[in-house]
């Protein structure tokens, strides 16, 4: 019997609902409680409840507390937290999994375990190296993080006749390097209005307007932020501005959906800047394949300081973006998907030279089947290596001896599986 596991139900590549061979479904989706403590600063959740849940009833009980997770309050708690989930704060305060300090799981033997009986190994593993390869997750007991009652954001976009190269250049020197309370995103996107490349700048900062303009003005002068350019705003509104609409109700962040249509995601890490000519050759890859969407996440800060193996998420020192990649489309059938798999394909083909080498580092919540896949419950080591060690680079081995350590008949497996083989 295969059995899929699914808490929230974002998965990019659907391996927690969707198999060729005959599953069980375990749904998690309705095992969502919350309890959070502030005079302990922690919050138990079980892995049922969505990001969105989480922050609003964080928020109920403190306004100057948070957790560091994802932007998009619809993910669930169970694949975000275990694949090493981030977001905003990761610069200030890591990863979700830099921030749990229990779990509760139920092992192949029924047994239901904490942190102390489930011992430190397992308790490693499942902190970045995807719980559903060792056992059923129920909650997780989460640290909280200090936040100021006023945060700032800024949303501003350039296209190429308002020195974008020059800009987008410049910010690779920048943002894993200025101060850890703020986070800026670039996102590439073809205008299919006027068919030139049009780039975002999305930021978050853990302050208000005046200090964040003047970092800026400092740190990173040729983006020209101004203060009429900047929000203030409560932690939780920032949700709303990062997802949606910072005038929608905080009551929208309990709202459950999925995402509407197809997609299909990629990853890279970023070590060295891409040079100049370099970006200038993306501006004509991305404006030839017209649908493909990059976002540049950027590095530094707290996630410098932690070690590779800390976790079995490994990608951090030495980074400077994650990036994604994403295309939507509406179009069904075969032929829709062939000509929008085949265009993200392209481009992350188009980037091997600037991009992390041996391995290619790619971000296991951003499930990708393309870099590989092993026979469920007959995952072996050699082919669980090929993609285990873009995910966890030094880290897969010690994730192989885990497993074998508690589920050595590989009753938990699927196409990425960590292998017991």
């Amino acid at each position: 019997m295969n059995l899929r596991i699914r808490s929230g139900g974002h998965d990019f590549e659907g391996l927690s609902y969707v198999s060729n061979i005959t599953f069980v479904l375990l749904d998690m989706s309705n095992l969502r409680s919350i309890n959070v403590n502030i005079e302990e600063e922690t919050a138990t959740v079980q892995v049922g409840a969505i990001l969105g849940e989480l922050y609003y009833k964080i928020w109920e009980k403190s306004k100057v507390h948070a957790f560091p997770a994802g932007v998009c309050p619809t993910v669930g708690i169970g694949g975000h937290i275990s694949g090493g989930g981030y977001g905003v704060l990761m610069r200030k305060y890591g990863l979700t999994v830099d921030n749990v300090i229990d779990a509760t799981i139920v092992d192949v033997n029924g047994r239901v375990l904490n942190r102390t009986s489930m011992g430190e190994d397992l308790f490693w593993a499942i902190r970045g190296g995807g719980g559903a390869s060792f056992g059923v997750i129920l909650a997780y007991k989460l640290k909280l993080v200090r936040v100021p009652e006023i945060v700032t954001v800024f949303r501003v976009s350039k296209t190429l006749g308002q020195n974008t190269t020059d800009i987008v250049h410049r910010m690779q020197y920048v943002t894993d390097k200025i101060d850890r309370d703020l986070f800026i995103r670039l996102n590439l996107n073809l205008d299919n209005t006027t068919n030139t490349m049009e780039a975002t700048f999305t930021a978050f900062f853990l302050g208000d307007s005046e200090r964040l303009v003047s970092l800026m003005n400092i740190g990173f002068p040729e983006l020209d932020i101004q203060k009429p350019d900047c929000k203030e705003m409560s932690w939780l509104k920032s949700v709303l501005f990062w997802w949606s609409n910072v005038n929608e109700s905080v009551e929208t962040l309990l709202e459950r959906s999925s995402l509407p249509g197809n997609s299909k995601l990629k990853s890279d890490y970023l070590q060295n800047p891409i040079p100049r000519d370099g970006i200038e050759s993306l501006w004509q890859k991305m404006v030839e394949l017209k649908v493909v969407g990059l976002a540049f996440n950027p590095y530094g800060g707290r996630m410098s300081e932690i070690g590779d193996s800390e976790t079995p998420f490994p990608h951090r020192k030495g980074n400077i973006f994650k990036i994604q990649y994403i295309v939507l489309w509406d179009e069904d059938g075969a032929k829709a998907e062939e000509y929008y798999m085949k265009q993200i394909r392209v481009l992350h083909e188009f980037m091997t030279p600037f991009v992390s080498k041996d391995p290619r580092g790619a971000y296991q919540n951003y499930r990708d089947l393309d870099i590989g896949t092993s026979v469920v419950g007959n995952n072996s080591y050699i082919d669980g290596k090929v993609y285990g060690e873009k995910y966890f680079k030094g880290n897969f081995d010690r994730l192989v001896k885990v497993k074998r350590m508690v589920d050595d008949d590989n009753f938990f497996t699927h196409e990425q599986s960590i292998p017991s083989l």
